[in-house]
């Protein structure tokens, strides 16, 4: 019998299925983010243009996929209360949303549209956000997105600007808020968003290396007390517990409400760690690179 391979501690024990996606043989599926539905089904989405949305089972059985041609960049996929994806697909500047079978049903964003920031996206370093002076409109390469319980939105945009936008939930720009910087409130790359149950908006920094706390009126409220390296998104399970990717440090890391870590693992050979979604039954599904080879895809891990 396979020993198994354990991570994590206490509570948080988890067994790794490196192997978990029965993927149709032939088929590229490098994933950038992942997302589960009411059903327990899992959402891959991935940068390969005839096959960005791929759909399994629990058990990793392939079900269906959809979007050929439909998909630039993938980026962050987020499931809404009524089991719709919402795509957020970086480098057409857009946010779409589908019915679970594919069927475009809204976007918010011009194609192809980047606002003046003074970033070059294309020319992208920590520098470049230091040297600009104001922060862009909607959008220049957005990241992520959260909704209230009321369907207004709240989208990151950060690999050209330092902002985060409001939209109300009919996909109106309400206001934005953030700059670049490291101070409170300002941002270098916000890379991942998402609405506690106290209705305030949570940030992954990623590259300041922190998540910070804000009210739905873009007020500074706090940071988390926990330096992660390099936060991307988060997901957040029934009893508020806070999984998140450290993509710049390899790691994975579970915390509680108040942003104080429960555990850890990884190293850096999984630096590039970048999505992470979970089930009804407590496993989590994590987007992270294969070691020794180029790209990433989809591990499971099953709560012990």
């Amino acid at each position: 019998m396979a020993t198994k391979t354990l991570v994590g501690s206490g509570k948080y024990t988890y067994e790794v299925i490196e192997n978990w996606a029965e993927v149709p043989e032939g088929w590229h599926m490098p994933a950038a983010a992942v997302a589960v539905d009411s059903q327990d089904r899992v959402y891959c989405y991935n940068r390969d243009p005839h096959h960005p949305i791929v759909v399994f089972d629990r058990e990793g059985r392939y079900l269906y996929n959809w979007g050929d041609g439909e998909a630039e960049f993938a980026h962050a996929i987020v499931i809404d209360s009524d089991d719709n994806p919402w795509l957020v697909d970086r480098d057409r500047g857009q946010i779409l949303k589908y019915t679970p079978e594919g069927k475009l049903l809204d976007t918010i964003g011009e194609l192809g549209f980047r606002s003046d920031t003074g970033v070059d996206p294309n020319n992208f370093s920590s520098k470049a956000y230091q040297d600009v002076t104001h922060g862009g409109d909607p959008f220049n390469l957005p990241t992520d997105i959260a909704f209230t319980p009321s369907r207004e939105m709240f989208i990151t945009d950060g690999y050209g600007n330092a902002r985060v936008h409001k939209f109300d939930a009919n996909g109106v720009h309400q206001f934005s808020w953030g700059e670049p910087g490291t101070g409170p409130g300002q941002f270098n790359m916000p890379h991942g968003v998402h609405i506690d149950r106290q209705g305030r908006v949570l940030v992954c920094d990623r590259e300041n290396d922190r998540v910070q706390v804000f009210s739905q009126d873009g007020e500074y409220l706090s940071t988390w007390p926990t330096t992660l390296i390099g936060p991307a998104v988060f997901y957040v399970d029934e009893d508020e517990t806070y999984y998140i990717p450290e993509h710049n440090g390899g790691m994975i890391s579970i915390l509680n409400a108040e942003g104080e870590r429960l555990t850890q693992w990884g190293d850096l050979e999984f630096r590039s760690c970048h999505g992470v979604a979970g089930d009804s039954h407590g496993d989590i599904y994590v987007v992270q690179p294969i070691k020794g080879m180029k790209g990433r895809r989809i591990v499971k891990y099953i709560r012990q």
